[in-house]
C-alpha cells in the first residue's frame, strides 16, 4: 500500500512540475516603446528574462547607428531581469541611441502597460518609460 501511495505521489509531482515551469510571467511578450518606434520581445533567457528588439522604424535604426549599434534588430536591450516582487523585475538595460547601460527596474503595471525605469549613478539619475503591449 505504501508503494502505491509513493508511486502516485511521484506521478502527481511529475505532472505538476512541467505545469509550474511553463507558466508564463506577465512581463513576457512583445512591448512597444512610448513613441511606437521600437518593439521589444521579452522572453526567458536562462533563469531570467531578456528583451530583444524585433521591430524598429528607420528613424530608430538611424539613432542606434549614430550611437554605435549597427543592427538594432536583434539587439538585447534588457538583460538578466529577475523577479523581485509582484510583477517587478530588476536587471540591466541598454540604450542603443546613447550607447549606455544602466540598472533597470521593470514593472508590469497592467496586462497592457509596462514601466521600464533605467537608473545611473547608484540610482540618483533615473528615467522611466511606459511601454504598451503589442498585439
Amino acid at each position: 500500500m505504501k508503494r502505491i501511495f509513493a508511486k502516485a505521489a511521484l506521478l502527481a509531482l511529475a505532472f505538476a512540475i512541467p505545469a509550474a515551469a511553463s507558466a508564463q510571467e506577465p512581463v513576457e511578450g512583445k512591448w512597444r516603446n512610448p513613441k511606437n518606434t521600437v518593439t521589444v520581445k521579452i522572453t526567458p533567457c536562462g533563469k531570467a528574462w531578456c528583451g530583444y528588439v524585433v521591430a524598429a522604424t528607420e528613424h530608430a535604426k538611424q539613432g542606434a547607428r549614430e550611437g554605435g549599434t549597427e543592427n538594432l534588430i536583434g539587439t538585447r536591450i534588457l538583460t538578466g531581469l529577475r523577479k523581485t516582487g509582484d510583477n517587478t523585475f530588476k536587471g540591466q538595460a541598454f540604450d542603443p541611441k546613447r550607447n549606455m547601460h544602466a540598472a533597470a527596474i521593470v514593472t508590469v503595471v497592467s496586462p497592457t502597460e509596462l514601466s521600464v525605469k533605467g537608473c545611473k549613478f547608484y540610482g540618483l539619475v533615473c528615467r522611466e518609460w511606459r511601454w504598451t503591449r503589442a498585439s
